[in-house]
């Protein structure tokens, strides 16, 4: 059994310490917010993941020394934007080669780090991994079969994280690109909401399935131009997160998306899905990244401008659409294939 405390008590935070919990683990949940805390308190549960019992077990705190003191495990499980304000309140209580892992996903658009290299920066006598992939909160805490991988710097630190984390209906892989894990889980949702405005408009299965492939292609080129691995982004959090926060209504960017398709402005899409859209953060930083890096990235670009400029969604679609005249795949050479002369 090992001591585990949770940092942030959003849905995510939630759904996986209900897991650790049932896994057999001490776990405690920290939340900023005393209201949140005497909910969880008081009624072992949670409003965003309706029919979840927490076990008595499990114990919630608004004082975040009492949710770190003597762990063997910190989830950090925030936010995006509130990453680098919690590793500060973190950093004083947080010991030597204490391994936090990184649950969030996002891109902080002001300084265009990932969230491990936040904390870091924070927090740099800490050991900090990630934990990622194709998982809402909603299915995990009702225990439907889900699959992630985790990233740390070295193999003990990952392999310890898997065997906390496994189960018979969460399973776990191992790996070494932290950086390409963080890069897929946060470039992802940009694109989701581009699929959730393409559902919005009334486009169909041929549009998401373009949105998704072409979607990767982009991640993949600006991923690997950063320093992430191929086949990070081929993988659970690259393709595999992909594909469900595009096809799914449990994911947040999707219905904004959606919403905005239908006419709403992002102000308003957000409002209304009532939950933070990681999406709109990322996506300025990754048009940032882009331009940065040098790597063309079309859908990103469009996605920028119906969020910020106020360009129609269907005029996003159009000049997607009808952009020039591009081959598939750049490493694929005409030479390299038999031809037949007639």
């Amino acid at each position: 059994m090992a001591k585990i405390g949770i940092i942030g008590a959003g849905s995510w935070g939630i759904a996986l310490s209900f897991l650790l919990s049932n896994n057999g683990h001490e776990v405690c949940v920290w939340s900023a917010l005393e209201d949140e805390v005497k909910e969880l308190k008081e009624t072992h549960g949670y409003h965003s993941l309706p029919g979840l019992e927490l076990p008595l077990s499990m114990n919630f705190t608004a004082d975040i020394s009492e949710a770190m003191k003597d762990k063997d495990l910190l989830v950090t499980a925030v936010p995006s934007v509130f990453v680098r304000q919690t590793a500060q309140k973190m950093k004083p209580y947080c010991r030597e080669g204490q391994i936090v892992v990184n649950v969030a996903k996002g891109i902080e658009d002001t300084t265009l780090q990932t969230l491990s290299q936040i904390l870091e920066e924070e927090i740099p006598q800490a050991n900090v991994a990630v934990l990622s992939g194709p998982s809402h909160a909603e299915e995990v805490s009702r225990g439907i079969p889900t699959t992630c991988v985790t990233g740390a710097h070295d193999r003990k630190t990952a392999e310890y994280i898997q065997n906390i984390f496994m189960s018979e209906v969460f399973r776990v892989y191992t790996s070494p690109d932290i950086l390409g894990i963080e890069l897929g889980g946060s470039l992802k949702n940009v694109i989701a909401l581009a699929a959730g405005v393409a559902d919005g408009l009334g486009y169909g299965d041929n549009t998401k399935a373009a949105l998704i492939t072409r979607g990767i292609a982009e991640i993949t080129r600006l991923g690997m131009a950063m320093g992430g691995k191929f086949e990070t982004f081929c993988g659970l959090s690259g393709i595999g997160d992909l594909i469900v926060t595009c096809a799914s209504m449990h994911s947040r960017n999707r219905r904004a998306g959606i919403l905005i398709g239908k006419g709403y402005t992002m102000e308003e899409a957000m409002k209304e899905v009532k939950m933070v859209v990681e999406g709109v953060y990322s996506a300025k930083a990754a048009l940032a990244l882009s331009k940065q890096y040098d790597i063309p990235m079309p859908i990103i670009e469009q996605v920028n401008e119906v969020l910020f400029d106020g360009k129609s969604a269907a005029e996003a679609v159009k000049e997607l659409m009808l952009r020039d005249k591009r081959i598939e795949n750049t490493g694929l050479l005409w030479e390299d294939f038999n031809t037949f002369s007639l």
